[in-house]
């Protein structure tokens, strides 16, 4: 699919970003280029040393942020396919930052949108985040929003051919930002700091997540959510997979934070198709293309009606076992 084509990534030198383009690299090698996009000189520096010699001629690196409307459209002139990674995600700095979080996922995620169509981009695949289900903070609260402007945006491309889809998925294990890095740095002291033993979380590998990808540019129609059908996991049982004997401090729910993520709310439920063993679908009511494609062509049924995904409540949950040999293979 991508040989020949050229591909962008926003937030390109993120944890996602970098594992995409390694994997395109390596599965699709006759792809025309690969344009990196982020704000930081120094990572997109590593980046580049990171990658093999032969490789690195197809690669292009854009310093620019997503809130730069003409720096987007300089940026995506050329390129056949988008994947928009770019946004700011930590929940507690949202809550006490919310203009900044709104300027990045939303306004930027507008501008992705409209550099795209003025570019006549093939395909846009955006991610999300469980976050963006049911929000009680503002991180999510952005993202919801950029989940809307992304599926909206197959309304409004006039005679443009170009699908705009929403990848949602939950907590990518040993990524920046993620609770793991956070207990690998608390192995060496007394104890573990825990907000609730309750709490519970989705699991996606980033290699998951670079595959779920790929299908979505391959099999998308455009204006889709796709949710993936992922194990949960305790916060507990994380803890106690690097060491069962450390002692664990409650500290409290941080603000914004859930005890339970969310990836499909029973309100979503009227409107979600069960795909098959490895996906949901959230369609678009406004957009009868998905009804003819998913439940006229495919023949698909949607959830029962109420139907949630929750972690909390997910029929799957990583053991200890299974924990700690996601943390060897990460490491």
């Amino acid at each position: 699919m991508f040989n020949n084509k050229s591909l962008l990534i926003t937030g390109g030198t993120g944890s996602f970003g970098k594992y995409f383009l390694k994997h395109i690299l390596t599965h699709y090698p006759k792809i025309k280029k690969i344009v990196i996009l982020s704000r930081d000189e120094l990572k997109q520096f590593e980046l580049e040393n990171s990658i093999d010699k032969e490789k690195i001629n197809k690669l292009r690196f854009f310093i620019g942020d997503i809130r730069d409307r003409d720096r987007l459209k300089s940026a995506f002139n050329g390129i056949d396919y988008v994947v928009h990674a770019a946004a700011l995600k930590q929940v507690p700095k949202a809550e006490y930052n919310p203009d900044e979080y709104i300027k990045t996922n939303i306004i930027g995620s507008q501008n992705v949108i409209d550099a795209a169509i003025e570019n006549k981009v093939k395909t846009v695949i955006a991610l999300s985040t469980d976050k963006a289900a049911a929000p009680i903070n503002l991180y999510g609260a952005t993202k919801l929003c950029a989940d809307k402007l992304f599926s909206s945006a197959n309304n409004v491309i006039g005679s443009n051919n170009i699908k705009f889809s929403v990848v949602r998925y939950g907590n990518v294990l040993g990524s920046r930002g993620s609770i793991l890095p956070f207990f690998l740095k608390q192995k060496n002291k007394s104890f573990f700091t825990i907000t609730d033993k309750e709490m519970s979380r989705f699991n996606i590998t980033l290699k998951e997540a670079s595959l779920m990808v790929e299908w979505a540019f391959k099999n998308c129609v455009g204006g889709e959510i796709f949710v993936p059908k992922i194990p949960s996991f305790r916060i507990i049982d994380l803890a106690k997979s690097i060491d069962s004997k450390k002692p664990l401090k409650i500290i409290g729910v941080r603000p914004g934070e859930k005890i339970h993520e969310e990836m499909i709310t029973s309100s979503d439920s009227f409107n979600t198709v069960n795909l098959d063993k490895n996906y949901y679908v959230i369609l678009n009511s406004s957009n009868d293309k998905l009804n003819k494609h998913y439940l006229v062509k495919k023949k698909l049924n949607k959830v029962k009606k109420g139907f949630s995904y929750n972690s909390g409540t997910n029929s799957k949950f990583l053991s200890i076992k299974e924990i700690k040999r996601l943390i060897k293979k990460i490491k």
